[in-house]
């Protein structure tokens, strides 16, 4: 299987700072391409990018930088757009505040948000790699919710209300973000606070909402959703 994977479509799955999503992605684009391999999949597992703007999120241009290098070289490259992975409503993005029983956003409560687990990501992608035909960006979300609509999850699976706490508009986000950057020290860390903070952002405009969905392409059916991993154990 993977080397028929290997032979069809060269899938790339890291995710780090320039040296990775530029330099290692440059070379195994050029490694595929010297190999004869049709099809290209770069790390592109995010929010819809390809909408947002340039300079409001640093992880982001480095994928906009390798899709222009990867459209011009001579191999068809396939892209997958998932939005957040879902996982990190349990851990990693402070959106669910399970001790203060609140749902933490920024601008609009009814603004949908993208969420795909990992699994449901990993499925997709092998069925893009073996289609030939596959268009260049291929957008899924296992489960679109809004602010409002985790609120009325969380008070379902918990039986315990959860309200909304808006922290502010977007604008003051944005100052928020400013800050926060200028007061952390230069890292080579992929994923420091403000770059969380600038992946919020785009999810809370609206600008990175994965339209119109592919889902159906290649009849999966049984994607999960924010409820089944909400339910589980944190």
């Amino acid at each position: 299987m993977l080397a028929t994977l290997w032979r069809t479509t060269a899938v790339n799955s890291s995710s780090l700072l320039a040296p990775t999503i530029i330099g290692l992605q440059s070379r195994l684009l050029d490694a595929a391409v010297a190999a004869g391999v049709p099809r290209f999949m770069p790390s592109d597992f995010s929010l819809d990018f390809t909408k947002t703007r340039p300079g409001d999120n640093r992880n982001l241009d480095l994928r906009r930088s390798f899709m222009a290098r990867v459209d011009q070289a001579p191999i068809r490259a396939h892209s997958v757009l998932n939005g957040m992975f879902m996982e990190q409503l349990t851990g990693e993005a402070p959106i669910i505040l399970r001790n203060l029983r609140r749902i933490f956003y920024w601008g609009d409560a009814d603004q949908l948000l993208d969420f795909t687990t990992k699994d449901d990501v990993a499925d997709y992608t092998a069925d893009v790699a073996l289609d030939a035909d596959a268009p260049r960006f291929l957008r899924i979300a296992g489960h679109s919710a809004s602010p409002r609509d985790l609120a009325g999850i969380m008070t379902r699976l918990s039986g315990q209300r959860y309200a909304l706490f808006r922290a502010g508009g977007l604008g003051l986000f944005s100052v928020v973000i400013k800050i926060a950057r200028t007061l952390t020290p230069k890292t080579d860390e992929p994923f420091p606070a403000w770059q969380g903070m600038q992946y919020l952002r785009d999810m809370s405009s609206g600008r990175g909402k994965l339209s119109p969905l592919d889902n159906e392409r290649y009849g999966k059916t049984n994607w999960t959703s924010v409820e089944d991993v909400l339910a589980g154990p944190v």
